[in-house]
């Protein structure tokens, strides 16, 4: 993912939003790209924080560790923050992190030096009223209380508020760990209601920290879990799959290709499966012009980032198929961020059934509020999402006078 690619979508969005020359010129604009060379174990690292519009809050967005970071990417991820939290309307922009290193080549005391190297060099922009970080690819709850200590160190005071995702022990949330999985089910649910399917039959492909908790929620619920996978390939079962049986397999083989109660399958193969719900949990770009016609799920909820290409979205739509887009589907995680800062400020700490009921009021009221908008129009449902996205950032943009 490039930035390129988000000006090239503003501008096949703008006529549909109504979008003038001004308005376009300050979506495409981040507000502050951010870097430094940072150095951990002797060896120097390109890093980046870019904040991107805080129009409607204090900048929120991962810090990701990985190889292939570039400011173009982190930039571009930025700006899809800006629209995420905008959907699930809570109180924060967007703005995202990284660095470009391996860390499976780190030892642990080269990543924690490395955490710690980061924050000194954006300590100044960063805050619980500024802008609040959080885990992202190839980072963790550890990561986090080692930033958010050297954060502490540098400014004398606590603000746990500063970053989420931390542990429980010094002031994360209960449901953190599910919550993207949850928020996905808690909209599934809903768009259950608006589509006509035959049977509850799910597909997941991705069987990671997503794809897992989707798989044992929906399976509680009653849904039939017909087939998972993940880099290795997959296992179908048309009966449905006993997911903690799986995970097993999984934990003692490393692939759940290794269940015996099914069929060996691809990660190809899984996308075109016969099933009510399609759940892409892993890859960007995996539904494509090559096998989006083969798609036989009614509803896709994209809990990855991206996993649908723009000319596989056409003939989804024109196929019948609902895609609930990775901005509204996998919100949950960035939401229950949002309930770890409020409780930080607050120094009080909810239970996890609250925390269940706020997220889920969160997740139904974003979908509803989508779903009338989408209701009626020739466009997609992914294109309405992001044009109610937009269209709060603007407003936003337009109270503080700055277009």
């Amino acid at each position: 993912m490039t930035f390129h690619h988000v000006q090239e979508f503003l501008k096949t969005i703008a006529p549909l939003a109504n979008i003038s020359a001004k308005e376009l010129t300050r979506l495409q604009t981040p507000n502050h790209a951010h870097t430094a060379t940072i150095t951990a174990g002797g060896k120097t690292y390109s890093a980046y924080r870019v904040q991107f519009n805080d129009a409607r809050g204090p900048y929120k967005g991962g810090i990701r560790f990985h190889p292939e970071v570039n400011e173009e990417e982190v930039k571009a991820l930025a700006f899809w923050m800006t629209l995420k939290t905008a959907v699930a309307d809570i109180p924060f922009g967007g703005g995202k992190g990284g660095v470009a290193v391996d860390p499976k080549k780190l030892t642990p005391a080269e990543l924690q030096e490395l955490s710690r190297a980061y924050v000194r060099a954006f300590s100044s922009h960063l805050g619980a009223e500024k802008d609040i970080p959080a885990p992202d690819v190839y980072t963790n709850s550890q990561i986090m209380a080692w930033m958010l200590d050297e954060y502490e160190k540098l400014n004398g005071n606590h603000e746990p508020g500063m970053i989420t995702g931390k542990p429980l022990e010094l002031g994360g949330s209960l449901v953190r760990d599910i919550a993207t999985a949850l928020g996905g089910v808690y909209v599934l649910e809903e768009a259950v209601k608006k589509v006509k399917v035959k049977d509850r039959t799910v597909a997941i492909q991705g069987f990671g920290n997503a794809g897992m908790n989707a798989a044992l929620l929906l399976q509680d619920l009653g849904y039939t879990i017909v087939a998972v996978s993940d880099s290795q390939g997959g296992i179908y079962n048309p009966r449905g799959l006993a997911i903690r049986d799986v995970m097993k397999t999984k934990e003692k083989t490393g692939s759940v290709q290794n269940h015996t109660e099914g069929k060996r399958i691809s990660n190809d193969e899984i996308i075109k499966l016969n099933c009510s719900v399609f759940l892409p949990s892993a890859l960007s770009g995996v539904i494509t012009t090559e096998n989006a016609a083969e798609v036989k799920a009614k509803i896709i909820v994209e809990l990855a980032n991206g996993p649908t290409t723009p000319a596989a979205d056409r003939i989804l739509h024109k196929n019948g198929v609902l895609v609930i887009p990775d901005i509204l589907a996998n919100a949950g995680g960035v939401t229950v961020s949002y309930f770890e800062w409020v409780q930080n400020k607050y120094t009080y700490y909810w239970k996890e059934e609250e925390i269940r009921e706020r997220l889920k009021e969160k997740m139904v009221n974003a979908f509803s509020a989508l779903w009338t908008s989408y209701e009626g129009k020739k466009y997609d449902f992914r294109t309405a999402t992001y044009i109610h996205a937009i269209q709060k950032v603007l407003m936003a943009e337009k109270l503080r006078g700055r277009v």
